[in-house]
């Protein structure tokens, strides 16, 4: 797919916008003021393959734990901010690599042109972060549609944080439902060059949580819109890197680890294929080398049907067949059919 051309930032060591990769975000959940906890969520996430992680910075307590936090963990590293501009300063002071500030309640001009200078000073990044249930008064009696609205609050602060010399800036247009989210991403797309990270405010748990987010950022994403993402929920973060890392390979967009393909039962089953194919997904979840592996409930069709992929289990009468790449190489009693396939696909990779 065409990607959309906008302007490269850097964070830390990895590069946003421009020719760069997609990347991934999550969001600690602990309180900031806590670094052991927050250094040991950082790890969760990045071996869970989270290459930005953001922290609330609600107070003072917060911005004195960061100096810390930022010399225990090399990942990029994201400050939000709301309210007040001082703990954006205090979050560049400390070498965060972007600061996430939201127009809606950031403040006065004069306010955001001393997180400018600050940004100038210390080689940050500002993401503005425009939120559907925090907007900028007078917006929507102005404007009426709320994509419009959050698209336009974007491109105001766009506009001003470049009047102050700055060019390292990252955007997104959140709101909790798709259609508007979809919307407000197109407008803000068609507007800007500014590198821009998806996602869908309060989506919900891990369940609609998911299906929402990827309603939206894969539409996005399919559009080639999108440099960035988080897929927010309600739920532990190393399920948000899990889910953004599926969404990616799913619109094709990474390859990495397995994609397991399985088809949806029906009366010629003769296996649990459900079980099945939930023991195989969890199995090979840390496998990082970029395989299709297959899980299919007939033992005639399912080889064909699944011809495209690595490797691959079809279940027959209490038994199944194991095939790689569309030809059969084994056999199995149902109980150990699972184990087999993996023994096969890491005997293979190894």
């Amino acid at each position: 797919m065409t990607r959309e051309k906008t302007r490269k930032i850097k964070l830390g060591g990895l590069y946003v916008g421009g020719d760069a990769p997609v990347s991934v975000q999550s969001m600690c959940t602990v309180k900031t003021s806590n670094v052991t906890a927050v250094l040991a969520q950082i790890l969760e996430l990045a071996q869970a393959g989270c290459e930005i992680v953001r922290l609330a910075v609600p107070d003072e307590a917060s911005a004195k734990a960061l100096p810390a936090i930022r010399a225990g963990t090399s990942l990029p590293l994201v400050a939000d901010v709301h309210f007040d501009y001082r703990l954006a300063i205090a979050a560049m002071e400390a070498g965060f690599d972007a600061v996430r500030i939201n127009p809606g309640n950031i403040g006065s001009r004069d306010k955001v042109k001393l997180v400018a200078r600050a940004c100038l000073a210390n080689g940050t990044a500002i993401r503005v972060g425009v939120n559907g249930g925090s907007l900028e008064r007078g917006l929507l009696e102005e404007f009426g549609s709320l994509p419009e609205v959050l698209a336009e609050s974007a491109l105001r602060q766009i506009e001003l944080l470049e009047s102050f010399g700055l060019r390292d800036i990252c955007a997104s247009v959140k709101c909790s439902n798709a259609p508007d989210t979809v919307a407000a991403y197109r407008r803000l797309a068609e507007r800007t060059d500014c590198p821009l990270h998806l996602g869908l405010t309060e989506a919900g748990g891990a369940y609609m949580g998911t299906i929402k987010s990827s309603a939206a950022i894969g539409a996005l994403l399919l559009d080639g819109i999108g440099s960035t993402i988080r897929v927010s929920l309600t739920a532990d973060p190393v399920e948000e890197v899990r889910a953004g890392l599926a969404l990616l390979k799913a619109v094709g967009l990474r390859r990495e680890g397995v994609e397991l393909i399985s088809c949806p039962t029906c009366g010629r089953t003769g296996i649990d294929l459900i079980a099945a194919a939930r023991s195989v997904e969890q199995l090979l979840r840390d496998v990082k080398t970029p395989l299709t592996v297959a899980v299919m409930g007939c033992a005639v069709n399912g080889p064909g049907e699944a011809r495209h992929a690595d490797f691959g289990l079809a279940g027959g009468a209490g038994e199944g067949v194991l095939f790689r790449r569309g030809e059969i190489v084994g056999k199995a009693p149902e109980e150990e059919l699972v184990g087999a396939l993996v023994e096969l696909i890491h005997r293979e990779i190894q």
